[in-house]
């Protein structure tokens, strides 16, 4: 097979981001099949250019992977209209690449920005290919309840769109059961939707990893370090982990260390800074080989969004990540992901907006290490018999071929 993703945010091991395009892969490389991918030439967390690029697109191979860089605008981390402008000029310029991708068997969009399934489903179109549309994140629904996408006739052209392209999609592939739900009770027919959590590299986050390197690096070799690990953006709700620091400033061996970029970046670290929060270390990006390191050097994590009730159907790749390498995660998001938390028994969950939960989770965890040791030992096996990314791939991999067969 040769299966051509389009993915704007396509991220290789190097850099910092999810790798979950990069690992599926280089998972059907080995099995003899090759997938092509058409990504911008800007890093979506860091908004910085990944590879120099001559003309329109260029082209790399990275460890056996085929990846075309598209040329986008560089305005990801300004304003909604000028992030709107950044998607459409990629939207442009990934069709121009993947038609130059030589022979192709399937066409893949994913979204999370929607425009770039717009051009996977003109590239299907043209190549006369089948259409599979891969939903990271419900859109425009998340946007508009976060209060980004307010226009009501932007509203009502984005719903158009986003039903356009279940109505077009030949498949639609799903990594959360709620987004499943929440299709099927917009009409889309069940058979057309197949759920398949992205689940977690087992095998990269082991909880038998060294991460005294990293203590030493961020000088908390004696702290009890609470990590965030991810993007910083409007959707994160970040003040809050600045609040229940604020309450901890009373345990000088509670260390709060943010790992990751993003639009809110500069004005979280001002704040910290005027507030005087010296147990409060922002610490940079790390490509993703490095983040089993920093997550072996943490005692407990923190996944945290904005209270609105569409954030209930998310899996956050993160909670996956830190329950393989085996430390509690203090979830401040609930939903469908409490639900995995609660039974693998493999962290504490505390309400959304409220720091002081969180900031007594926390204490909780740093007083009693024995708790926290079970709970990240309870994530371990939880996560290995439930999501282990291999077998997540696999029937990935099987979705593919079948697909192609149709």
């Amino acid at each position: 097979m040769r299966i051509l993703l389009i993915n704007q945010a396509f991220v290789a091991p190097n850099e910092p981001g999810h790798t979950r395009h990069y690992e599926i892969a280089q998972f059907i490389r080995q099995r003899g099949d090759q997938m092509i991918i058409v990504a911008s030439d800007i890093n979506y967390q860091t908004g910085q250019r990944v590879t120099e690029r001559i003309g329109l697109y260029s082209e790399q191979l990275i460890d056996g992977v085929r990846v075309l860089r598209a040329y986008i605008y560089p305005a990801i981390h300004r304003s909604f209209v000028w992030r709107v402008v950044s998607f459409l000029s990629f939207m442009l310029t990934s069709i121009w690449a993947a038609l130059h991708a030589g022979p192709i068997d399937l066409v893949i969009g994913t979204t999370p920005p929607i425009f770039q399934a717009v051009s996977a489903w003109i590239v299907a179109v043209l190549r006369r290919k089948p259409f599979l549309l891969e939903v990271r994140d419900l859109w425009p629904i998340f946007a508009i309840e976060m209060g980004v996408l307010k226009n009501p006739i932007l509203i009502k052209l984005s719903y158009w769109l986003e039903y356009f392209l279940y109505k077009r999609a030949t498949q639609i592939l799903v990594n959360s059961p709620a987004y499943y739900d929440y299709m099927v009770n917009k009409g889309v027919p069940p058979q057309k939707i197949k759920f398949i959590a992205y689940g977690t590299d087992i095998e990269m986050f082991n909880p038998q990893i060294d991460g005294q390197q990293v203590r030493i690096g961020l000088q908390a070799n004696d702290k009890f370090i609470v990590t965030y690990a991810g993007a910083m953006g409007l959707a994160n709700n970040l003040d809050i982990v600045l609040h229940a620091a604020e309450r901890l400033r009373d345990e000088p061996s509670i260390q709060f260390v943010f790992f990751g970029d993003g639009k809110e970046r500069s004005r979280l670290e001002h704040s910290a800074k005027e507030r005087g929060l010296n147990n409060v270390m922002f610490a940079g990006t790390r490509p993703k080989e490095q983040m089993p390191y920093v997550l072996a050097a943490s005692n407990a994590c923190v996944a945290i969004l904005r209270d609105i009730p569409m954030f209930r159907t998310t899996y956050p790749n993160k909670v996956f990540d830190y329950m393989a390498m085996g430390r509690p995660t203090i979830l401040a998001i609930d939903g469908v992901i409490r639900q995995v938390i609660e039974e693998a028994n493999g962290g504490i969950y505390v309400s959304p907006s409220n720091d002081l939960e969180l900031a007594e989770a926390v204490r909780k965890l740093y007083y009693d290490p024995v708790f926290s040791k079970q709970m990240g030992e309870n994530a371990r096996v939880y996560v290995a018999s439930h999501f282990d990314r291999q077998q997540k791939m696999l029937e990935t991999w099987e979705l593919f071929k079948l697909m192609v067969v149709l």
